[in-house]
């Protein structure tokens, strides 16, 4: 490993949290979506609809490495048929619901324990994520009691800037005080993460490979990672205590 490295920044989704199938719990969020906005048409028809905006909306955010606020994600792409005054005020409501449709997101076991050895060790902390929620990573952080980890928190949904796009890395480099070849990236993406981390010159690029991690981008890398990791306690045999260098 880089010794000059004394940032990580991590991939949140599918990385430090997976999803968790749970028809109850996703049917229960459907039927909350629809009671806020007073769908009227079946459960079968309202969320082909909202499926086929939400695609056509990734298209372009991967298209145009841009995305958009809560507000403008349900009254301009995935609800514009809708009366704004019931969207607007329930826009961040309606993204957690949308969220909640996919199944629970819950961390892997090792990562708390993980990110607070790695802040003892004496590591700054932070997070690089393409989210449509603005709320959903810092509840997470907060309930699983690892806020106080990261210094610095950079969401696609509040910067409008997402991954590959090397902006919102050196974005994230420039708010926690490091230059970018003192940085290390930890993600699943093979394209999207490790690219985007390579080209903003980051100093290491670790890729976490759980089951079904693949590309998920529609084409191949075109770099390869400097580390493959199976667990996110394997970090630790990668990132010594700084006070022993």
């Amino acid at each position: 490993m880089n010794r000059n490295i004394d940032t990580i920044f991590f991939d949140v989704g599918a990385t430090l949290r997976y999803v968790v199938e749970d028809a109850e719990f996703s049917a229960a969020a459907d039927r909350e979506l629809m009671k806020i906005v007073g769908a009227t048409e079946s459960h079968e028809v309202f969320f082909e609809k909202l499926n086929k905006n939400w695609k056509a909306y990734r298209k372009l955010a991967k298209t145009v490495l841009l995305d958009v606020s809560e507000m403008e994600l349900w009254l301009q792409y995935l609800l514009p048929d809708y009366p704004a005054e019931v969207i607007a005020p329930n826009a961040a409501r309606l993204t957690r619901l949308w969220r909640d449709h996919d199944g629970r997101r819950v961390p892997h076991d090792d990562v708390k324990d993980t990110l607070l050895e790695l802040k003892r060790r004496g590591y700054k902390l932070g997070i690089i994520a393409n989210t449509i929620t603005e709320t959903e990573i810092p509840d997470w952080m907060c309930h699983d009691q690892v806020a106080d980890c990261f210094q610095t928190v950079i969401l696609s949904s509040k910067v409008r800037l997402r991954k590959p796009d090397p902006a919102i890395y050196l974005l994230a480099s420039r708010c926690i005080g490091s230059v970018p070849e003192n940085c290390a990236y930890v993600g699943d993406n093979p394209v999207r993460d490790v690219e985007g981390a390579v080209d903003a010159g980051y100093g290491s690029m670790i890729l976490y490979e759980d089951a079904g991690t693949a590309d998920r981008e529609g084409k191949a890398p075109t770099v390869k990672p400097d580390y493959r990791i199976k667990a996110i306690r394997e970090l630790l045999d990668l990132f010594p205590d700084r006070a022993s260098m």
